[in-house]
């Protein structure tokens, strides 16, 4: 890349196409005319030697160097793994959009769970010139929003850089890709020791919850705080074709709880008790077969937020949740208003003004 400075009294229209300008180019009424960063176009010579400028400041490409909206393009398109082979009936689920400002938008085209390959993101910025940013990992994120964007702090770079970049970012699928929230059938299994009222809003709150991903929730079982019960009910909803069980109701600091004795009823082991987040910290979860068992902490029980509501996406979206995946909540797991972004959106009024009401 070679800087310049034209100055009009040397100007030839052979100095300027091809030139990329680095300042705005002002028109007689102070409008930008041409932008930093554009090209300049040998059918646009004339026009750019009519305005009232004294010097321009361009940068002209060398041989093996590309222009910031080509770098730009092809970086957002490997990022989002388009153009790159994927699984028969797979999709990544994001889309490239306009440029904007040297910007590439990478946009969700569905409802989902955002994932981020952490690792290759800092690789590929690693690289000079390269600007990859996202999200975060495992946000929530809805059809139409950016999710992601791709550019190079230059306004010119060299091509190999950009292939370096490339290949860091499909090394592996997709760097930024959206996981689609599946129509699973859920079923809650309640003690009936939350009392009839308490018992009406939350089948009201859960199915206003599960329907927002698009899952279907069966009519919740409510049964005597007792271990055969609750193990009775979990396998009569699992044989009617629940894929995903969440036991409700129970006192999760008390090991002699009835949810606890289905479960070893049932001959169910927790896979993880407790979750490095708050509130809902004493969210459990345990597998029957290959049906997800979920504990909900009294907690979790009315309210938007908590690690419920962080879990449940991951769940839905067929995201791991084993133990590493559970111990990672920790950062970030100090759930306050200001976290509001990670929520689900279930209804329209924001998560923010929803916590802060509580």
């Amino acid at each position: 890349m070679k800087a310049h400075v034209v100055r009009r009294s040397e100007a030839a229209p052979r100095d300027l196409v091809g030139m990329t300008l680095t300042r705005d180019v002002r028109g007689p009424s102070g409008e930008r005319a041409f932008g930093k960063g554009h090209v300049v176009r040998a059918e646009e010579v004339e026009s750019l030697l009519a305005l009232d400028w004294e010097s321009l400041s361009v940068v002209e490409r060398e041989p093996g160097e590309i222009q910031e909206d080509e770098a730009g393009h092809r970086l957002a398109n490997a990022a989002a793994g388009i153009g790159a082979p994927l699984e028969e009936g797979s999709s990544g689920g994001t889309a490239v959009g306009d440029v904007t400002g040297g910007h590439w938008p990478i946009t969700a085209t569905r409802r989902g769970l955002l994932r981020v390959d952490v690792e290759r993101l800092e690789r590929a910025n690693r690289v000079e010139g390269i600007c990859i940013y996202t999200l975060y990992d495992g946000q929530i994120v809805d059809a139409g929003e950016t999710v992601a964007r791709a550019k190079i702090t230059p306004f010119v770079i060299d091509e190999h850089s950009v292939e370096e970049a490339e290949r860091i970012a499909r090394d592996g699928g997709a760097l930024v890709r959206v996981l689609a929230f599946r129509p699973l059938r859920v079923a809650a299994v309640v003690q009936e020791t939350l009392g009839e009222r308490a018992l009406g809003r939350f089948r009201e709150t859960l199915s206003e919850k599960v329907a927002w991903f698009g899952a279907q929730l069966l009519e919740p079982a409510f049964v005597e705080a007792s271990d055969r019960a609750l193990a009775d009910a979990v396998r009569r909803v699992v044989s009617e074709g629940a894929e995903v069980v969440i036991i409700a109701g129970a006192k999760a600091m008390d090991p002699l709880d009835p949810a606890f004795g289905a479960l070893r009823n049932l001959g169910v082991r927790l896979d993880r008790f407790g979750i490095p987040a708050h509130p809902g910290s004493l969210f459990w979860t345990a597998r029957l077969g290959d049906v997800p068992v979920l504990g909900m902490p009294s907690c979790g029980l009315f309210s938007r937020a908590t690690s419920f509501d962080l879990v449940l996406p991951r769940v839905l979206a067929g995201a791991g949740m084993g133990p590493a995946e559970l111990a990672a909540f920790a950062h970030g797991g100090l759930i306050t208003k200001d976290t509001s972004f990670r929520f689900p959106r279930y209804r329209d009024a924001t998560a923010r003004g929803e916590m802060e009401a509580r």
